[in-house]
């Protein structure tokens, strides 16, 4: 049996992809990769935090105070942020949200964060629309690079989903988007096995 993580409560932060909006089941990947572990013998408490349309900047007007609600201090608490997809919206001419502003944003919140707890940054799929979908690699890119300047671990999730049939036919059959079940499966397996989230489950507090 693996070693059992007492009290653990694991945030998932950020936008839609993280709310699991498309999914019949309502459960999204932050669901599935949850459930993998509950059925792999963890226990913890996994609270998920995604808003519809939110960008970084939403984000980081409302992490802390959220987070801090569910994972007081002197917790075991965890965070996983995911976002980026709606600062890459074209509205008219521009962005909803900078490339340069995008980062500071990020930069801010990791920092914050690092200070009080354990965190991950899962980053922002590949969509359906070709020229939005570059600015969104864009982004990943360089969340990447700053990710690694923090050191924060960073799943780059754009070039898998990029490349996979699965994942952009269930976007084409829906709003170009957000996946149904099929798609939110194939980003979870992705992440069910990045090495980083799997290390959150390995220490033993026995």
């Amino acid at each position: 049996m693996p070693s059992e993580v007492k009290d653990l409560n694991i945030c998932f932060v950020g936008d839609s992809f993280v709310s699991g909006v498309g999914d019949i089941g309502c459960l999204g990947w932050t669901g599935r990769i949850c459930a993998t572990m509950y059925r792999r013998g963890y226990d913890f408490t996994g609270y998920n935090l995604g808003v519809r349309g939110h960008t970084s900047a939403d984000i980081e007007d409302r992490w802390l105070a959220e987070v801090l609600c569910r994972c007081p201090t002197g917790s075991d608490g965890r965070v996983v942020f995911s976002f980026g997809v709606n600062d890459t919206f074209q509205e008219q001419d521009h962005c909803r949200v900078d490339l340069p502003l995008s980062l500071e944003h990020a930069r801010r919140i990791f920092r914050t964060a690092k200070l009080r707890y354990p965190i991950l940054m899962v980053g922002p799929p590949a969509i359906a629309d070709p020229a939005h979908n570059e600015r969104v690699k864009a982004l990943s890119d360089n969340l990447a690079i700053l990710s690694q300047e923090l050191d924060v671990p960073y799943l780059d999730t754009w070039t898998p989903l990029s490349a996979s049939n699965i994942w952009l036919n269930d976007l084409k059959s829906r709003d170009g988007y957000h996946p149904g079940s099929t798609g939110y499966t194939e980003l979870a397996v992705i992440i069910q096995k990045w090495p980083a989230w799997l290390d959150w489950f390995k220490r033993d507090t026995h």
